[in-house]
């Protein structure tokens, strides 16, 4: 039977470049002379954190490093903005959560939508991604266009791998 699987993963080396380019870019910004700003990946590259001494500084460097994710090809859908946090000596951070593989929330949203389309296709969750099945390949194309078209409201960046007749 006809398959294919829908996933959410980051290129891991992409937001690795991006991260660095932005942190390049601020170091030689006139606006940003003298003042001390970060952006750290988590090890396990789940979490952004980006540090400044003031909200303003904090705004400008999160559109510098938006801007660069864009240009990487990384969808703005994976992120997920934190509260921005005071820390000591007047400075502030906000972290930014990377969402990596689909929920299982997210998951029964996508079959829930399925069902409703009335496609004639059946969706399983397996861990992290979604497996798709069909009768026909047509079924299974207008299932994509269908996730496509809903991904803004999902709030979720999805690629769609593993296409089998």
């Amino acid at each position: 039977m006809p398959s294919f699987d829908v996933i959410s993963k980051i290129d891991l080396a992409e937001l690795d470049n991006a991260v660095n380019q932005t942190r390049k870019e601020l170091s030689t910004r006139y606006d940003f002379q003298g003042v001390k700003a970060e952006i750290d990946i988590a090890p396990d590259h789940s979490a952004l954190t980006v540090k400044t001494n003031s909200e303003e500084k904090l705004q400008a460097a999160k559109e510098v490093l938006l801007g660069k994710l864009a240009k990487r090809g990384i969808s703005l859908r994976v992120l997920e903005f934190g509260d921005i946090e005071k820390t000591g000596m007047s400075n502030v951070k906000q972290p930014i959560k990377l969402q990596q593989g689909i929920p299982v929330e997210k998951s029964k949203e996508l079959i829930k939508l399925l069902k409703e389309s009335k496609l004639k296709v059946q969706g399983s969750i397996q861990a992290d991604q979604l497996r798709v099945t069909g009768k026909n390949r047509d079924d299974l194309q207008e299932a994509i266009a269908l996730f496509r078209k809903e991904q803004d409201k999902l709030k979720l960046d999805m690629q769609f791998t593993n296409f089998r007749d």
